[in-house]
């Protein structure tokens, strides 16, 4: 029997993927032991999840343990995505995107009952956005890399955009064609702005790039695409557009290139005709530099004209653009296939008429063009191109701007329009995915969006109520989600979402384009939630394990980010209030109204420092942590704190407004008093706030900020919240008293 059982576990484990059981290893630990992964080959992704109860079969010195939970799938993918599946439905277990963000695994894991299988809607499961590589990941490690890899293998992500370091093949490239070392690394951007370098829209910005960070990038890239390939993924890989360096034009008079027209203030770009002989031969050597580097899985996104116009609009114009893109690929590569994001098509979509449309996308093979239909929560533009004239196509979530903190996506509408397209469209939708352009802090959307592809069919209600127990594993909270999920997400993220809080001050309206501190539910409703989150846990005794939240980490999150959510949208009562004050010429209301405004900012920023997903510190010291001098981590600290405020100019200012710990404290309520003295001294000596030269202050202080190394905590940290504030029975985590404390300040009572 010992020689049978020992036979059988030898074929079970040849079966075994050791990629899904290397992750299974890193997510579990020595957890890992309670899981079995069985390969079996098939024409469709799926994934099968039982618990079948085996005898352990002991020996003399030999024990076959029992297999607890077995998971089949055609490909380690699949088998990721099965793991993911078990661990939230059964095992209430949470794997985040941040590695900082721990896994917390419970003592036991549950049987399954009857076996389960899920099969894959699509074939093609996209995940990221050229912005998400500016405003999420410029300054992450393997460490972080290796753990959101991860991440998107148990999602089932099987195409994720793969573009780090391909600055280390551009300079290989421009070296060949007689640039030097100082003119390459300065035509590249800083490492937070490089996305918009790689889509053409600025040149040189934060830069040049320190050579040391070209090395970085290559190596890490060089780690993503093995990571991902061994998990069953497809990168896309980037492709030659046609963007060259202002020095390669002047290098090259008789070459047809041409100025893009100006981004966001920027100076215009340079552009090659792809008819120009020169294309195809920097597509050549970029493409096959890039091969011998990272390796090919076929797939490249190039993206000419991104948020710009090209240098004409006719009609043979682009459909030559287009033609001449592809098959300066396919000479290179003759399986490429290329993807691009149709959100310029959206973006410009006066220009974008159906007939230039058609042009373009037809001159390339049918399924040699994948497009990401990029914002299909606000506009589906397959619906309104004949399905892209049927080219293949990936319905794509967007869902945040910038890295904006705030508490949009709605997925009862989002399961409507969705599950119209999966009913609606033919055979050429081959995909969902998400192209966000910053990480979000409403997780829940992007778990709803990629469990979808593998769920047909299914009820919002029943999925809230799941994901209400998986973050405290108690059904206390299931009416509280429901609510939050058909009361409080209701938006659609746009760009330019801020809470007045982070909104350059002005009296009225709110500083900025980009700071909209819109919604459109009841910031009562959202008070009420956040009483409901925190007064269930104030009801039990200390130490009391079986009460909802104690430890979870993701109690905490939700925690911050509700009532911090809450705290930012109430900031614009206390404003409006100030305002109306100054109107008054009542200084002691004003003064009231600056003072409560300050107690607000002291306990916002409080309630964010207790959690690193809501800190400035992590960013900045990751920025510094990729500096080999001194000069380099300052560098890239000035890189860090940009992007996050001014951005690089006026048009952009605050685009990427975030409500983060230390940022409040040190930005964003620094702003505001400078406000509020200035209109105070205004009413003092008896005339009007000048905000044109407010505004000059303004615009010192932040652009004097960026250039600031002050130290900002990379940990979360203690607060010192008074006995008196939190009930005796409660012995919870400083997130929980912080938050109770708020609660009890701003919310029991009117201010």
């Amino acid at each position: 029997m010992i020689l049978l059982a020992c036979s059988v576990a030898l074929t079970v484990a040849a079966q075994s993927s050791s990629a899904v059981t290397a992750l299974a290893h890193r997510i579990l630990g020595e957890q890992d032991t309670n899981f079995i992964f069985i390969c079996q080959p098939d024409t469709i992704d799926y994934f099968e999840v039982s618990s079948p109860q085996r005898p352990a079969l002991r020996g003399d010195n030999v024990v076959i343990p029992d297999v607890k939970i077995t998971i089949k799938g055609n490909n380690d993918n699949s088998l990721a995505m099965g793991l993911n599946y078990y661990l939230q439905n059964f095992s209430g277990v949470y794997v985040s995107w941040f590695e900082r963000e721990h896994v917390e695994l419970p003592h036991k894991f549950a049987d399954v009952g009857d076996t389960i299988r899920k099969e894959a809607l699509v074939k093609e499961r996209f995940f990221l956005n050229y912005c998400t590589f500016g405003y999420t990941m410029p300054w992450w490690s393997w460490k972080q890399w290796e753990r959101f890899i991860d991440w998107m293998a148990l999602h089932g992500i099987n195409m994720p955009l793969a573009i780090t370091g391909q600055e280390a093949v551009w300079y290989e490239v421009w070296k060949e064609y007689g640039m030097t070392d100082e003119e390459i690394r300065s035509y590249f951007s800083g490492p937070a702005h490089l996305p918009w370098h790689r889509m053409a829209n600025l040149d040189g910005f934060g830069g040049p790039l320190p050579m040391s960070w070209l090395d970085n990038q290559k190596d890490l890239q060089q780690k993503i695409v093995a990571r991902e390939r061994e998990l069953g993924m497809t990168p896309v890989l980037p492709a030659f557009a046609g963007h060259v360096p202002k020095r390669f034009a002047e290098m090259h008079p008789e070459a047809d290139i041409q100025q893009l027209s100006a981004w966001c203030g920027f100076e215009p770009t340079y552009f090659l005709n792809s008819s120009d002989p020169l294309f195809a031969q920097i597509q050549k050597s970029f493409m096959e530099k890039e091969i011998q580097m990272f390796g090919t899985d076929h797939i490249y996104g190039a993206d000419p004209f991104n948020e710009m116009d090209p240098p004409h609009w006719q009609e043979e114009y682009l459909s030559d653009v287009s033609e001449n893109i592809y098959y300066s690929m396919r000479n290179v590569d003759p399986q490429a296939r290329w993807l691009q994001m149709t959100w310029v098509f959206y973006y410009k979509r006066k220009s974008w008429t159906t007939e230039r449309l058609r042009a373009y996308l037809t001159a390339v093979p049918n399924n040699k063009l994948v497009l990401l239909d990029y914002f299909c929560e606000n506009t589906e533009v397959w619906r309104t191109t004949e399905g892209f004239f049927g080219q293949p196509f990936v319905w794509c979530y967007l869902g945040n701007f910038g890295g904006n903190t705030m508490l949009v996506g709605n997925i009862n509408e989002l399961e409507k329009k969705l599950g119209k397209a999966l009913q609606d469209v033919g055979h050429n939708m081959v995909g969902i995915g998400s192209t966000l352009e910053s990480f979000d802090v409403s997780p829940q959307i992007y778990e709803y969006l990629f469990q979808r592809a593998w769920e047909d069919n299914p009820d919002v209600d029943k999925w809230m109520a799941g994901w209400s127990w998986l973050r405290t594993q108690n059904d206390l909270f299931r009416d509280t989600w429901k609510l939050l999920n058909d009361s409080v997400y209701k938006d659609w993220s746009f760009y330019g979402l801020g809470t007045q809080l982070v909104a350059r001050p002005t009296l009225d309206g709110h500083g900025t384009y980009y700071t909209k501190p819109f919604y459109s539910y009841s910031n009562d409703t959202l008070k009420k939630i956040c009483a409901d989150l925190i007064n269930y846990l104030s009801l039990f005794a200390p130490n009391d394990y079986a009460s909802p939240g104690v430890g979870r980490d993701s109690y905490r999150y939700d925690l911050v980010n509700l009532f911090s959510q809450w705290m930012g949208n109430h900031f614009m009562s206390i404003r409006n209030d100030f305002t109306q004050a100054y109107k008054n010429k009542d200084l002691v209301e004003m003064k009231r109204q600056a003072k409560l405004a300050n107690l607000l900012f002291e306990d916002v920023d409080a309630l964010l420092s207790t959690h690193t997903s809501f800190m400035l510190g992590p960013w900045i010291a990751d920025a510094r942590a990729l500096g080999t001098t001194k000069s380099e981590k300052d560098y890239y600290e000035q890189e860090a704190r940009t992007i996050l405020t001014i951005w690089g100019g006026p048009v952009l200012n605050d685009y990427a407004n975030r409500m983060w710990g230390g940022l409040v404290k040190d930005y964003y309520a620094k702003r505001w008093n400078l406000f509020f003295e200035a209109a105070i001294k205004a009413v003092r000596q008896g005339g009007e706030l000048d905000e044109k030269a407010f505004s000059e202050q303004l615009s010192a202080f932040e652009h004097a900020w960026v250039l600031k190394h002050n130290h900002f905590p990379a940990k979360p940290q203690s607060q010192h919240v008074k006995a008196s504030e939190y009930p005796k029975s409660s012995s919870q985590s400083d997130t929980w008293k912080t938050a109770w404390r708020i609660y009890n300040r701003w919310m029991k009572a009117e201010n």
